[in-house]
């Protein structure tokens, strides 16, 4: 009998003892951080939006595939926009309990997230588009425009037709159209425009298209045969991008002297234009194809084990591939979070670590990353972190790269960056 209620007392301590282990067990598995995805796969920006999302999406689950970051995983989660602010709004407050990062993915979301998010200290992450004065991290201290903003970028294409013309002497007189589609987005880079035709002295005027922008005849019969433009910039948006390439070709205007914003420069823009896109430039800020370890790591880790977020054959488009390098900046800050503050991780030790990133060559090409997207060094002063662009051409089946890392007129951004948000500033006390 006692050695039989001896076995009895052993088993209970066993059992014991076992359920003790499993809390901490379960704690341990339950290390996460939120990051919510405002995110739009309908509509007529869709291609944009799910090709965006689907690049961050596979990108978090290849770091969980990998067991996180120091054993924290990302649970992510979509919240359709539709591209609409209003839909914007209501998905933020919905989601925004806890989380570590917003991406708006609309500069129109951006703009009315803007306080919300700086008051509930939540970052926002808004890689290439968005309010570019949001540069000046003294005023917009949780706002983060990686890479380049708008203002960079049309500085980085004047610089680029600069070269194409023969020097900077050689656009005095040169006649540069704006072509936007008239929504926040698009009206984003006219103060900076007008203030490089200034200091260049070509001449420039913009030519507003009413969304979605399937009509464009007329800006085009203005732009070609009333301006008589030396360069038309597209700055577009969705089915509207690939609009202004039919149109200069049946106007006859050489689509060599079209450069598009990075948003106009996907492979869903130019392959409906069939022949008319061919040798159409636009401008990146990160690389485009398969041709990169990290690539090749979520085509087999992710895709491969059937956790994909999207259609494989989209993998390594100019959209994925931007939707990849964001995610990547983001785990990286992630990073540096818990090296400074541990876990949980809290929006405002996320905000600290986005203003004091260093992504050298080095850390790049550890990560797989190297040749997909610029180094990266942020401040408290710059949110930015660097500017620069590069520029490819489309030979009719791909994207073939033309010019290396172009730098911003920096001197000229700044300028108007510092004295946007000082008028920021003003306007709020």
């Amino acid at each position: 009998m006692a050695k039989r209620l001896g076995l009895v007392t052993l088993a209970l301590l066993l059992v014991g003892g076992a359920l003790a282990l499993i809390p901490s067990a379960a704690a341990a598995q339950d290390k996460t951080v939120w990051i919510p995805m405002l995110c739009y796969r309908t509509g007529p920006y869709a291609p944009g939006g799910s090709g965006f999302c689907g690049g961050k999406e596979d990108y978090f689950a290849l770091v969980n595939a990998k067991g996180g970051v120091e054993g924290v995983k990302i649970r992510f989660q979509e919240c359709e926009t539709a591209y609409d602010t209003a839909r914007g709004i209501e998905c933020y407050e919905r989601n925004k309990e806890g989380a570590l990062v917003i991406y708006p993915h609309s500069t129109g979301i951006m703009y009315a997230l803007l306080e919300r998010a700086t008051r509930d200290k939540i970052p926002l992450s808004h890689i290439g588009y968005g309010r570019a004065d949001a540069a000046d991290g003294t005023t917009f201290p949780y706002a983060f425009p990686f890479i380049s903003t708008y203002w960079s970028l049309a500085s980085a294409k004047v610089r680029f037709i600069a070269q194409r013309e023969g020097g900077e002497d050689k656009l005095k007189g040169k006649k540069i159209a704006l072509l936007y589609i008239d929504i926040p987005y698009g009206r984003e880079t006219i103060p900076i425009m007008e203030r490089l035709a200034r200091r260049f002295g070509f001449e420039f005027r913009g030519f507003p298209v009413p969304p979605p922008g399937l009509e464009q005849g007329a800006q085009w019969t203005d732009i070609a045969r009333r301006f008589r433009a030396d360069w038309v910039i597209n700055r577009n948006w969705g089915v509207s991008c690939t609009v202004p390439l039919r149109e200069a070709a049946r106007l006859g205007f050489t689509r060599e002297k079209i450069l598009g914003v990075w948003w106009c420069g996907s492979e869903e823009d130019v392959v409906p234009a069939g022949e008319a896109a061919k040798g159409y430039l636009s401008a990146e800020f990160s690389g485009s194809g398969r041709d990169f370890p990290v690539i090749q790591e979520i085509i087999e880790k992710v895709h491969g084990a059937g956790k994909g977020n999207i259609e494989k054959e989209r993998i390594g488009t100019a959209y994925y591939n931007r939707g990849v390098v964001e995610a990547a900046i983001t785990v990286e800050a992630l990073r540096g979070a818990m090296k400074k503050f541990g876990y949980p991780v809290k929006g405002e030790h996320m905000q600290w670590a986005m203003e004091n990133l260093n992504i050298t060559e080095a850390r790049l090409k550890e990560l797989g990353l190297l040749g997909l997207v610029p180094s990266l060094k942020t401040s408290r002063e710059d949110h930015e972190g660097g500017g620069a662009a590069k520029f490819k051409q489309w030979d009719g089946t791909k994207w073939v790269g033309v010019s290396e890392w172009i730098a911003p007129y920096k001197e000229i951004v700044w300028e108007a960056v510092k004295e946007s948000a000082a008028k920021y500033r003003a306007e709020k006390k």
